[in-house]
């Protein structure tokens, strides 16, 4: 058979190119209508809504006591010895050492010579102070009552410190405490310091020597 001849037709060919075409045509548009069927289906089931709560951590456990401190035994108290006693035994001295046969002269026994005692404390070689006297009452130490104080009714005691010299006389008076009014203060300051009192001096170590005196007077109204 001839085929040149068929070959030379071109609207066979187009015929069969346009058969092919529309077999892939409609594969295609059933591809998508049935596509399509399926996502109509999906779009009208009822959808199903769920709310996820948030899921809280677990607590944290309560805070537990630490344990307690394990209880301390007592230790057993130290052992102490009991000291060691030694007895010491006592000598027996023997008072006779020897004997003798030879008879003696007199059963007297002598007596014994006291040794004389050294003393090496040293002599107190400090002065032997006597200090002098006033007699109020004496003619020339007693003072006269202030007629001031006398008709003001004034009373006290004067405490004076008073120097006397070799001789007996007053050569110094000091008011140590004052009776609480001038005018008995003077009074008496002034009688010793006159001249008239005269005592017994004070010595040291039996000599006559100036000392001083600390004497109190009291005024009081008769």
């Amino acid at each position: 058979m001839d085929f040149s001849g068929r070959e030379n037709e071109p609207g066979k060919k187009f015929v069969g190119l346009g058969v092919v075409l529309g077999l892939h045509v409609l594969l295609v548009i059933g591809l998508i209508l049935g596509g399509k069927q399926k996502f109509l289906n999906v779009i009208q089931q009822p959808l199903e809504t769920k709310i996820v709560e948030e899921v809280k951590p677990p607590p944290p456990p309560p805070d537990t006591p630490p344990p307690p401190p394990p209880k301390l035994l007592t230790p057993p108290p130290p052992f102490i010895p009991p000291p060691e006693v030694q007895v010491q035994q006592q000598q027996v001295q023997n008072t006779i050492t020897t004997v003798s046969n030879v008879k003696p002269d007199t059963n007297v026994l002598p007596k014994s010579v006291q040794q004389p005692v050294v003393s090496d404390a040293p002599k107190s070689t400090a002065p032997i102070v006597v200090a002098a006297s006033i007699n109020f009452e004496q003619a020339g130490c007693k003072p006269e009552y202030p007629r001031a104080s006398l008709r003001n009714e004034e009373t006290g005691t004067v405490q004076l410190a008073v120097s006397i010299g070799a001789d007996g006389a007053v050569t110094d008076v000091k008011i140590e405490k004052s009776s609480g009014f001038r005018g008995l203060d003077n009074a008496v300051k002034a009688q010793l310091l006159s001249g008239a009192c005269k005592n017994k001096p004070g010595t040291v170590d039996g000599k006559p020597q100036a000392t001083t005196a600390h004497v109190a007077y009291v005024w009081k109204l008769e």
